[in-house]
């Protein structure tokens, strides 16, 4: 793939009365695809057009609508079709996920998470303790090293060496604050042979690195859609089952539209659940939300690709090595270098401060530039190879220059 090979394909916001944005927050909202525009307003002419037989007239029929998403979002999960399902938004699909992977029995009753996780994903997880009869005492939380990173081979120890408390690991597959990229599958695999369930929080991980969540032996994941698949502020989410799990017979918390398809309608009191991811369904699809995700997707099935670190120019890298060269170094970055450690994003802190890291933020948002900030010092920036340009990060540069000195 070619740098910002489908640039042309987004709307850019406007910045003043003639330019556009320089953007770099698809780590936080993606850009909007024409393509996406495009899905939406097909089904709002079907939904005029057909009124309620649109659930089974038309191609696709919105019965099983969600379905146009499952070959892209397999490629990308490293999933087989059957084992990941468009749905729900993120942490609700985890708390569907964890009611029924999450079973606590004695003292194998502890979920650990990383330090500085998400404050959804802690809450969820806390929650679920709270919802057990436990507290927070039963968290297990792995701090960072002295870089503010966290050691894979430690994390898959840990696991091992308290597998006889440990009942759930859910952990990111991209830190949300570090941009530190996760060793998946050295984590998943340690979990599964200690006989403890795994879950992840693949939120900016989904189309951004790669994935294998099947070879992983992780057993469930789930990711939001806004961010690196630029379906749209509150885009239907996603979520993986690992196979073995195909034919889960515990606890899950049911709805009517994971029920199998063929006796659906029949509505009857007994709950079957399709097999696969299918069956963690709830609720009637959202068509409407679903045709952003669809038209989004297109751009990662015309494009062939598996993540964003299939282009050809690493635009992330460029960016690290010039922020390192800048007069005086007054930025440090802490997001890891090597590739197979991060993503498209850089975390990067102003070394005079936070106050100081504020102002150079709000400076670069004045001039047209969009990252976004996270507390305490944290600048985040994500140069997204489908609409980011070298000119964009040279740009950039040039007003952190400016700004910083």
């Amino acid at each position: 793939m070619q740098t910002a090979a489908f640039r042309d394909r987004f709307a850019f916001p406007r910045h003043g009365r003639d330019g556009r944005k320089t953007y770099f927050c698809g780590n936080s909202l993606g850009l909007m695809p024409d393509s996406a525009r495009a899905a939406v307003e097909k089904e709002l002419k079907r939904w005029a057009d057909l009124g309620v037989d649109g659930h089974f007239d038309g191609d696709p029929a919105w019965l099983g609508y969600h379905r146009q998403c499952t070959d892209v979002l397999a490629r990308l999960a490293g999933a087989r079709p059957r084992d990941v399902v468009a749905m729900g938004a993120l942490t609700v699909n985890l708390h569907l996920l964890m009611t029924s992977f999450y079973r606590p029995d004695g003292r194998k009753r502890k979920i650990l998470i990383e330090r500085g996780a998400f404050p959804s994903d802690r809450y969820a997880v806390v929650s679920q303790l709270l919802l057990h009869g436990y507290g927070e005492d039963d968290l297990i939380e792995v701090d960072p090293g002295e870089d503010g990173l966290i050691d894979d081979a430690r994390v898959a120890e840990l696991i091992r060496a308290r597998a006889d408390e440990i009942a759930l690991v859910l952990w990111p597959g991209v830190q949300y604050a570090t941009g530190q990229r996760f060793d998946c599958g050295l984590i998943g695999r340690a979990a599964h042979e200690a006989g403890v369930p795994i879950g992840l929080d693949l939120a900016h991980a989904m189309g951004n690195v790669p994935l294998a969540l099947e070879d992983w032996q992780v057993d469930f994941a789930a990711w939001c859609s806004y961010k690196y698949l630029n379906a749209g502020p509150g885009a239907v989410a996603g979520l993986f089952v690992h196979p073995r799990h195909a034919d889960f017979d515990g606890p899950r918390l049911a709805g009517w539209w994971g029920h199998d398809e063929s006796t659906r309608f029949v509505m009857g009191p007994d709950f079957e659940p399709i097999r696969g991811a299918e069956g963690w369904q709830v609720s009637g699809a959202p068509v409407l939300n679903l045709a952003a995700l669809r038209g989004a997707l297109d751009i990662y099935r015309e494009a062939d690709i598996d993540s964003l670190q299939d282009a050809e120019t690493d635009l992330t890298a460029h960016l690290m090595a010039a922020v390192d060269n800048l007069p005086g170094q007054p930025l440090k970055i802490v997001t890891p270098r090597e590739r197979p450690r991060r993503g498209c994003q850089v975390s990067i802190a102003v070394r005079a401060g936070r106050e100081a890291g504020r102002a150079l933020f709000d400076r670069l948002q004045d001039a047209g530039v969009v990252g976004d900030w996270r507390e305490p010092d944290i600048i985040r920036i994500s140069p997204n190879p489908l609409y980011n340009s070298i000119e964009d990060v040279e740009r950039l540069i040039a007003l952190l220059d400016e700004f910083s000195g």
